[in-house]
């Protein structure tokens, strides 16, 4: 009997008959489109539900190499208020004095307080003259250790006859000096400045001025001491890395960083993350920056309209690269959950799936964020990069799409009717990079009778385009395929281990294509007897996206799949290499299925979807700051009389696994009907 007849115990679990199969609400591509086809599903009942109707409803953090989970527990470090503050106190202060009196009263305190101010001047001034400073005897044995009695009478003279001296001691040893200088502003209370000769490492003594009484302002040092010895605001040494933990709300990882480095006038470059952060939620994550100085970075925070805080500054000799975490925790509220099934109880079918979804885990899909909001799929422009089609790509993305971001709608309408790059060019705003990389492109370049162009000009339109959004591109093909290898695979065989499957040799973990281009982990095919020992699971396959650097199944049957989906394409899985080395795919591993880790739920009951159900990492902090000896709850509310019903969950996943997919198991439901939220 042939694999794909034959039915395995594990695939009796494998059914998509109560899958839930809503109409789309959308014009962009369909899991189907996307490779997604496959349930782990022993034929239980599934839910739907809200998903994202708050930011607040879906909140990421990191989780370190430490196996940490990052959380924001302070907003910073506490510099005191800043002089235009403390102008704006006096100011407020100022004013309060006033608030309900008639003009005499005004004139009458405003008459007061500058006779009170000429009085404290005149004071001050006097004790300046009678006693400019308080020599103790403790201070007066300490400077005679390190100067003559001669030389200290000189030095108090200054107070009386001005101008300076200089020493005749001398001090070579450098920590001498650093201690005679912090004796001398402790005592003589910071009037008088020294300075240490290069040549003859003599001390120069003056009457300090106002100016160099003042502290240099903190920014421009790297090490700032206060008065009481704290390095660094209790960070410690100076190090080239400051690393801090990032929490934002509504805003991209990528375009916050870049924010980050505007704001402080750095390159963008020099900031640095482990991973990028779904835009619609709230997440935390850690952050570097080459040479920060904290208290700079930390300036941040004043301002509320960055849409971000930063907090837990720390030191470090390293920076943070991309793949530096071991994953990210996810806490998911859905709301208006119901039952695919009428007839039987939410609460009852919410418990059936989770206990499922713990046991089983899920299918370790590439989700549908990596194909792209719209109607034409991120692989598709993959697929024309690969058979180097520079015409069709450059036409279909400036083309008129059933779904497309509307404030292209008219660019595209300009370049269809007209194909005018500089017209089209002037109604495209900004924010579409590919699309203005190519009609910048275009605008200079000829075209002839048809108003095409020449072979080499669309390619050098799709070089225009920043490499990380070309290699996003090629990546999303192999998404694409990856997923149809993977939805074949449990198709034929269930959950049930194979000859030929493919495992790492040493259990390391593959790389994904946002974290590197090639992959050296070793591989083996496993054989009979690898499958009789009981070594090895179905968590422990891997399947690999098309490449030139990789191993792909000795499964026959498997290794087909790759060779029949791809031709449809006219593309060979065994031909990855091009002449262009940027388009050259290498090839990466991925698991073939994943489980959630520390997976738990909640139910909440409650009535408006407007409002806040669970709070954030920054309004858990607010409060704590509030009621510092109370442990604030995630959950805002649990309303038992509440008409609707929501669930609570969370869960660990590791590195480029998406959490959509863990969701897709544990609902049951087809995600082609939502993008930002997931339909009823």
């Amino acid at each position: 009997m042939s694999a794909s007849l034959k039915r395995t115990p594990s695939q009796e679990l494998l059914s998509s008959s109560t899958v839930k199969k809503l109409k789309p609400t959308f014009t962009g591509i369909s899991e189907e489109k996307a490779g997604i086809t496959q349930f782990i599903n022993p034929n239980v009942t599934g839910f739907s539900g809200l998903l994202k109707t708050l930011h607040s409803d879906f909140q990421v953090n990191e989780i370190g190499l430490d196996g940490e989970v990052v959380s924001l527990v302070d907003d910073g470090i506490d510099v005191g208020p800043t002089k235009k503050e403390l102008k704006m106190q006096e100011r407020a202060k100022f004013q309060e004095q006033f608030a309900g009196k008639t003009e005499e009263e005004v004139e009458e305190i405003k008459a007061k307080l500058k006779q009170e101010r000429m009085e404290a001047r005149k004071q001050e001034e006097g004790e300046g003259k009678e006693k400019p400073y308080d020599l103790s005897a403790e201070d007066r044995d300490e400077l005679l250790k390190y100067i003559s009695s001669e030389e200290l009478t000189q030095i108090e003279d200054l107070f009386t006859n001005g101008g300076n001296m200089e020493t005749k001691s001398t001090f070579g040893d450098k920590e001498k000096r650093t201690e005679l200088h912090k004796l001398f502003r402790k005592a003589f209370q910071g009037k008088l400045d020294t300075v240490t000769s290069p040549e003859t490492h003599t001390f120069k003594v003056a009457i300090a001025t106002k100016r160099s009484r003042q502290p240099p302002p903190q920014q421009d040092s790297m090490h700032h001491v206060d008065e009481n010895g704290v390095l660094n605001y209790g960070l410690g040494p100076y190090k080239p890395y400051l690393h801090f933990t990032l929490y934002k709300q509504n805003r991209d990882t990528i375009e916050t960083a870049n924010n980050i480095s505007k704001l402080l006038r750095i390159n963008h470059k020099a900031v640095n993350y482990a991973g990028t952060k779904d835009r619609r939620g709230a997440t935390c994550q850690r952050l570097s920056i080459n040479n920060g100085k904290v208290l700079r970075v930390n300036a941040l925070n004043k301002s509320k309209k960055n849409g971000f805080t930063l907090g837990s500054f720390s030191y470090e000799n390293y920076p943070l690269k991309l793949g530096d975490l071991k994953g990210n925790q996810f806490t998911i509220l859905l709301r208006d959950v119901k039952s695919n099934d009428g007839d039987k109880d939410i609460k009852s079918v919410i418990s059936t799936c989770f206990e499922s979804l713990k046991k089983n885990g899920f299918i370790n899909y590439y989700g549908m964020q990596r194909f792209g909001t719209f109607s034409v799929s991120t692989h598709e422009f993959g697929k024309l990069i690969l058979t180097q089609k520079w015409e069709e790509f450059v036409e279909l993305l400036m083309s008129e799409q059933e779904s497309v971001a509307p404030a292209s709608v008219e660019a595209r309408q300009i370049w269809k009717q007209t194909r005018n790059a500089k017209d089209a060019l002037d109604k495209l705003p900004r924010f579409f990079v590919a699309e203005n990389a190519i009609l910048k492109t275009l605008a200079n370049e000829k075209q002839d009778e048809d108003k095409k162009y020449s072979k080499n000009a669309y390619l050098k339109c799709i070089q225009a385009i920043p490499k990380n959004l070309r290699s996003m591109y090629g990546h999303a093909y192999q998404a694409y395929i990856w997923n149809r290898v993977a939805s074949k695979r449990i198709e034929l065989y269930g959950l049930d281990l194979v000859e030929g499957d493919l495992v790492f040799e040493n259990g390391e973990d593959g790389l994904d294509e946002d974290v590197a281009y090639v992959n050296d982990a070793k591989v083996k095919s496993l054989t009979k007897e690898d499958i009789d020992s009981g070594k090895y699971s179905i968590f422990d396959v891997i399947l690999p996206s098309p490449g030139f650097k990789i191993t792909y199944p000795t499964n026959e049957t498997l290794r087909q799949v790759y060779i029949d989906t791809m031709a449809k394409d006219d593309l060979d899985p065994f031909k990855m290499a091009r002449n262009i080395k940027e388009f050259s795919l290498a090839g990466t591993y991925r698991k073939l299925m994943a489980k959630a880790e520390n997976l738990s739920y909640e139910l909440i009951g409650y009535s408006d979807d407007e409002k806040p159900l669970i709070r954030t990492d920054l309004e858990i902090l607010e409060l704590k700051k509030q009621q510092p000896s109370e442990e604030p709850n995630r959950i805002v509310e649990n309303d038992e009389n509440g008409d609707k019903l929501a669930v609570l969950i969370k869960m660990q996943l590791g590195t480029s696994t998406y959490a959509t997919m863990a969701l897709r198991e544990f609902m049951r439901l087809d995600t082609s009907c939502y993008r930002e939220g997931l339909c009823k």
